[in-house]
Formats: C-alpha cells, structure tokens, sequence
C-alpha cells in the first residue's frame, strides 16, 4: 500500500462488531480480577486522598476535597483504563499473539479491526469508569441525578483516549516504549488536567497547556455535572473530546496501515 493510500478515509462497516465481541468473549473468562485491578488504582486515591488528606482540607469550589476528588477521579481511571487497554493488551493481540493477523483472513478489513479495537477499549473503560461512578453514589458524593450525563461522557472520554493509545501501539516496537506515553502524557495529566486540584492554582502558562489536553475537558465537564451543574463551556468540552477521538482513531489506522499493510 503507498504512503498515500495510508491516510485514505476509513471504510466503515459493522463487522468491526465481531472483533468487539470476540475481544468481550476472551475478557469474560477474566471479567473479575480485570475489574478489580482497574477499580484498586482510582478508588485507592479517592479514599486515601479523598479521606486522608480531605480531612485537612476545607471544602474546594463548595465541595467537600473527597466529592471535588471523586468527579476528577472518574475521569481518569477512564482514562487509564482505555489507555492500557487500546496498548498492552492491543499489543499482545498485533504483535505478540498475531490474533490480527489470523482475523484479517476473515471477511474483516483492517479498518475494521483497528475501529473494533478502538471501540472495545472505550467500552472497558466505560465499565471502570461507571463503577467509580456509583462507588462515588453509595458514599454519597453524587448530589444530583444530572450525574447521569456523566454515563455518556465516560464513554466518549474513553474513545478519545483509546485513540491515542492506538497511535501509541502502532508506533511501539516493544511493551517499553509505552512506558514513555504514560511518564510524558498520562502522568502529566493527571497533575495538570485539574483531577487533583483547581486549575486556577496553577501558574497561568501551565493553565493554558490545560486546557489543551483531553482530560482537562473531561474533568471540567463531570465535576459540574456531578454537584447539579451545567457548566457554560459544555458544547466546546465535547467537541475537543470527540476530534481527540476521531483525529486519534484516524491517525492511528494511518500508521497501523503503514505497519501492516506493506
């Protein structure tokens, strides 16, 4: 395939369905200790943070610093979850497995495939980030039932995260060059994107790389939303989420095209 025909649009259809479901079949055999170890992270911050260091704190932007912590933390096991999901474990089925390699001799595309792969991760990260979500209901955190927009927010912050882990597999010559993604993108994030604390603490150069980033506009969207608001900027934070998620998808088929398709 030319250099050209690399970046040729996607040819959607719903066969890429069938790679979900096969991706949902093998995860079932491991549904519980999956959960579980998406679910230790986030909720380990919540309740340390949340309860440990909140008990210091006076209530952040009206909130107590455990419900104020809660909203960010949704966001980014969300995050965390699409992004291990759309590079390890898509990885494991390119590289190491070749499980793609076996269903590209089915009536599949690649194009299929890599949207198949986007949308399974996206749906694994809607379950972590769900069941942060009605932890954070039982303890009471969650005031108002317009926390249930937050449902659907999951599911696109996951798409906009599991395009950019997909750059990053199809880029990848080894398991370690993840590591870079996650100390020079993810870890930043998590401290700048406001999961943590306002970003109105933060000096004014860091505010504006902020608001840059995907998980800014996540956060900015579900807090609101959790405590009964709707914040004024709701229509921009969707649309940066969905062209991270379609410009990553895109750019992701892209060089999976040009890794695979020589």
């Amino acid at each position: 395939m030319s250099n050209r025909n690399h970046w040729a649009l996607p040819q959607f259809s719903l066969r890429f369905t069938q790679l979900w479901r096969r991706n949902l079949l093998v995860w079932r055999k491991l549904a519980i200790p999956s959960m579980l170890g998406n679910l230790a992270d986030p909720l380990l911050y919540m309740f340390g943070l949340g309860y440990g260091l909140g008990r210091m704190l006076e209530d952040v932007n009206g909130m107590s610093y455990i419900g104020f912590l809660a909203a960010g933390i949704i966001c980014s096991s969300t995050m965390m979850s699409a992004s291990f999901e759309a590079m390890y474990s898509a990885f494991s089925r390119m590289q190491m497995q070749k499980t793609w390699e076996a269903i590209l001799n089915a009536p599949l595309t690649l194009d299929d495939v890599v949207l198949g792969e986007l949308v399974w991760a996206a749906s694994k990260s809607f379950l972590s980030g769900c069941a942060v979500l009605v932890v954070a209901t039982v303890l009471g955190l969650v005031p108002s039932p317009l926390a249930l927009a937050v449902v659907p927010l999951i599911f696109l912050t996951g798409l906009a995260f599991a395009g950019l882990g997909l750059i990053m597999t199809a880029l990848s010559p080894s398991y370690d060059f993840f590591m870079y993604y996650f100390t020079l993108c993810v870890t930043p994030m998590m401290l700048l994107c406001g999961v943590f604390f306002p970003l109105d603490q933060l000096p004014a150069a860091a505010q504006v790389a902020a608001q840059l980033l995907p998980l800014t506009h996540a956060v900015s969207l579900a807090r609101p939303l959790v405590n009964g608001d709707v914040p004024p900027s709701w229509l921009l934070h969707i649309a940066v989420l969905a062209v991270y998620a379609l410009a990553g998808f895109y750019v992701a088929l892209a060089l999976t095209r040009r890794r695979l398709l020589k």
